[in-house]
């Protein structure tokens, strides 16, 4: 991936760009010329801000509009948005990396999105059908749920793994167990092996974190998912949380999670860790495996050989039942908040960034951390199946091949906001901390998640 991606290589992914925008032509003519504004997640390695500035310059040249952008990083735009959502005072565009969980939802729900069916409708065919089911939202006012948001990335969360640690404590990736509990069992006895020579190292960079806003949550929903409570929430709606099977997959995820941490596998700070914690563990080596969303911790050490090399990304081994899980993918697209001044423009720069010449030549040039939400591109395009490059290659086949399932949030806006209460972190600490039982705790979990869905009553699906 490091020739194929040079310098020289992101400079073609912009030309790339500007070649898309002379095909895809844009819908409003040069006459009407207009300026809108856009808010934009600022990228986690620099390649990506450059390929999305590259894809606004291509837009302007194509239709004569301006594009006035605004590159926020993470957690600055997400409150950002919220105060805009709030006061009205909103741009004409917006697309946040977790705003399909923590900002889409509850905004569909009160009416202040705009319906954007007329653009992803006619890509139906192109898209993932994930992605074109997790950009649905339910809006309480007209009972009924549409398009809130155009899709045109998704994610998929594999494993990142130290490869010279697990050689380091005599074992092999190669002997590590197909199902999920006894893989990750498979790297806790190489902490004590490796603390004869390293002091300070764990074996697992599990987040069960309080604090969030999203890494303690995914993880959660893995361990229920391989532990056969899929359906906690379902696509009408619903919560199933006091279905038998679930509410045990629930006790089970509690229990594991927290005995690795109070058997001393996991660093002990992880309650208070951010989204960004567990990646900056994982580069100073402070242990060996994590899960995590994208290929950000391996991208973050491109320009840096060894180290790159030396990690490797994993998929998802069976769940405990022996079956092969279904991938929680995060989809994000672009959005549009009623109160913007331009919405004309706005449609217009949103249907030309989900066109799949586009959105794929942005994507390449970003380095493949986000992945395309229309499965053909990776037919047609070698980038993203290159065998020499197996952190995207693992990446793409776990987002685009395999199974795949919805984030619970999108099915209903009532799990967005208990998400952002991080009830499956406090449940956690609870067990940690005060010496609550995981079945205790997850009686009290189920509680407070059913008296907010009470709150978000779906009459129709």
């Amino acid at each position: 991936m490091g020739s194929r991606l040079s310098r020289r290589s992101v400079l073609r992914g912009s030309l790339g760009l500007a070649a898309a925008g002379t095909f895809a032509r844009p819908y409003i003519a040069n006459a009407q010329a207009k300026t809108a504004t856009v808010w934009w997640t600022q990228g986690f390695v620099p390649e990506e801000d450059a390929a999305f500035n590259a894809m606004v310059a291509a837009y302007e040249k194509a239709s004569g509009n301006k594009i006035e952008v605004s590159l926020i990083p993470f957690g600055p735009l997400m409150q950002k948005i919220v105060a805009a959502l709030t006061s009205g005072d909103v741009p004409d565009v917006m697309s946040h990396d977790a705003g399909s969980q923590n900002v889409i939802p509850q905004n569909a729900w009160n009416d202040r999105l705009v319906d954007v069916s007329d653009i992803v409708e006619p890509l139906k065919s192109q898209f993932h059908p994930t992605a074109y089911l997790a950009s649905q939202y339910y809006n309480s006012g007209t009972k009924k749920r549409s398009f809130y948001m155009a899709p045109y990335k998704i994610n998929a969360t594999p494993f990142h793994i130290w490869n010279s640690m697990v050689e380091k404590a005599g074992l092999k990736l190669s002997d590590a167990p197909k199902t999920w509990d006894a893989f990750w069992d498979f790297f806790k006895p190489m902490q004590k092996k490796l603390r004869e020579t390293t002091r300070g190292i764990y074996s697992l960079g599990l987040q069960l974190t309080t604090v969030g806003p999203n890494d303690g949550n995914v993880l959660f929903h893995h361990f229920v998912i391989a532990n056969g409570g899929g359906d906690l929430i379902t696509p009408d709606g619903k919560a199933h949380l006091g279905d038998p099977q679930v509410k045990e997959a629930i006790i089970k995820s509690l229990t594991y999670l927290t005995t690795a941490f109070k058997d001393g596998y996991i660093p002990p700070g992880v309650l208070s860790w951010n989204d960004a914690d567990d990646n900056n563990a994982f580069h100073a080596k402070q242990f060996v495996i994590d899960l995590d969303g994208t290929i950000s911790t391996e991208l973050a050490m491109f320009h840096d050989k060894d180290q790159y090399n030396d990690a490797v990304t994993m998929s998802l081994p069976l769940d405990n039942a022996g079956k092969q899980m279904a991938e929680q993918i995060l989809v994000e697209g672009a959005f549009i908040p009623k109160g913007a001044k331009n919405v004309d423009v706005a449609r217009d720069f949103i249907k030309y960034v989900v066109q799949p010449e586009v959105a794929n030549a942005y994507l390449k040039a970003g380095l493949g951390r986000w992945l395309p939400a229309m499965p053909g591109l990776i037919k047609t395009d070698p980038f993203w199946l290159d065998p020499k490059d197996l952190h995207l290659k693992t990446y793409t086949e776990e987002g685009l091949v395999t199974p795949t399932t919805v984030p619970y949030a999108v099915f209903n806006p009532g799990y967005a906001e208990a998400n952002s209460q991080q009830i499956w972190g406090v449940a956690h600490a609870d067990i940690i901390q005060h010496g609550v039982s995981p079945k205790d705790a997850a009686e009290t979990a189920i509680q407070k998640i059913e008296a907010i869905l009470s709150k978000y009553p779906i009459v129709q699906t």
